[in-house]
């Protein structure tokens, strides 16, 4: 009896890859773990008992890990990865991303028009579940879990360069949506502002007629006319102004996008990844200098995260109702639509055969809380307050839905 109990147990404690469902669960949890603790730390450091981490501290180290340190990390991980002929194999990252928007939002979509959020913030439910971060957490946890000498995916190094080069080659497409799409969505309402009382609820009114008052007394004089022959450089210069302001390119043109552009530039022409990105290179310095303060993003940005949770969930009027929706969206509900999207795929043959760390960084993209960008576009939109309340809630539950989702995925995959 005791020998047909071991071998069950035997049988049924192992996954197709030889793993102990203990090591899935070990592979899953500990990444989140490590990032739990280093954000602990951050919201211990900026906690009113020690404050070394107050609100002007988080800022600066925002700035600095998005403006230097991040960029330097995708520069170095994605351009000594990357080849022409690599770039054409990984298609499918970006337009995965684009997925990811399309069917988070069709269940934001479904979701709001479920619970009816109070007015103005129907959009910005559909956003919050629509976007996940699909650079900074995604890029943590594949470091958490590289480090580990037993991970499933091979050694440090490989692991850590595949998951970060795939995890890169889809933020430049992230950025283009969350300063297009995103910033379209979360527009203020017709009032200019999201700060509505009760009794300030839109109605239908009458159109406004100018009346003899609001009409000026004076007409603007006409433009002058303008010769066509000594004016067209200044056309050229004018329409081209006019396309980078119609196109927020200034804030597409990120640094971690200029990071991305350049790494796949410089990584698909030979000569120069083997005078920049190799380690025998010439200006290889140049290249090691960005290696160490790319090393410096994980830690930096999880001590920010944290301490960006000391605020707590602030006087938010969302209400819980429309903020549990939010939280059950995106975590419960997005992440099984993009295991099917990616299972889809893969049957179809869409993917490189046999890499498993492409799948899995592709199952990530769909499992993320809600993305720390979109935050911040919230924040220029007038509805910061709101934005927080979300990230906040929604990153304490995402430490247990990520370890869940996780577990399946290297179930699946191994």
């Amino acid at each position: 009896m005791e020998r047909f109990l071991l071998a069950v147990a035997a049988t049924t404690n192992t996954i197709p890859g030889g793993q102990s469902v203990f090591s899935t669960m070990k592979f899953a949890v500990l990444p989140i773990a490590k990032v739990f603790t280093m954000c602990f730390m951050g919201f211990l450091m900026a906690s009113k008992y020690v404050n070394i981490l107050p609100a002007t501290g988080r800022k600066l180290l925002n700035g600095l890990v998005f403006s230097l340190l991040l960029p330097c990390l995708i520069f170095t991980q994605l351009g000594r990865a990357v080849t022409v002929q690599k770039m054409l194999e990984w298609w499918f990252i970006p337009f995965n991303v684009i997925l990811a928007t399309i069917s988070g939002s069709i269940i934001g979509l479904v979701v709001a028009s479920i619970v009816r959020p109070p007015y103005p913030y129907f959009r910005f439910t559909i956003i919050q579940i629509g976007i996940g971060n699909i650079g900074n957490v995604p890029l943590v946890l594949i470091a958490a879990l590289c480090r580990d000498k037993s991970n499933p995916f091979g050694d440090y190094d490989k692991c850590s360069q595949d998951g970060n080069a795939y995890i890169s080659f889809g933020q430049w497409v992230g950025a283009i949506v969350l300063y297009t799409y995103v910033f379209q969505m979360l527009a203020p309402p017709s009032e200019g502002t999201f700060d509505i009382e009760d009794g300030d609820l839109p109605i239908k009114s009458n159109p406004v007629i100018n009346t003899a008052e609001q009409v000026p007394l004076l007409a603007p004089p006409e433009p002058e006319p303008v010769d066509s022959n000594t004016s067209k450089p200044g056309k050229i210069k004018d329409f081209f102004a006019y396309l980078y302001e119609k196109m927020k390119l200034k804030q597409i043109l990120q640094p971690p996008i200029i990071a991305s552009i350049l790494a796949m530039g410089i990584g698909a022409i030979p000569f120069l990844k083997r005078l920049i990105l190799t380690d025998d290179a010439p200006l290889f310095f140049f290249t090691d200098s960005c290696i160490i303060l790319g090393e410096a993003m994980i830690p930096c940005i999880l001590l920010a995260l944290g301490g960006n949770l000391v605020d707590g969930p602030g006087s938010s009027k969302l209400g819980l109702k429309t903020t549990a929706a939010i939280i059950f969206g995106r975590l419960v509900l997005v992440p099984p639509a993009g295991l099917g999207i990616v299972t889809l795929a893969d049957k179809l043959g869409l993917l490189p055969a046999g890499d498993k760390m492409f799948r899995f960084v592709l199952l990530l993209q769909h499992t993320m809380p809600t993305s720390v960008l979109a935050g911040a576009v919230a924040n220029l939109r007038g509805c910061g307050k709101e934005a927080a309340a979300v990230l906040f809630w929604v990153h304490i539950f995402a430490i247990f839905s990520m370890a869940g989702w996780i577990v399946l995925y290297l179930r699946i995959l191994f």
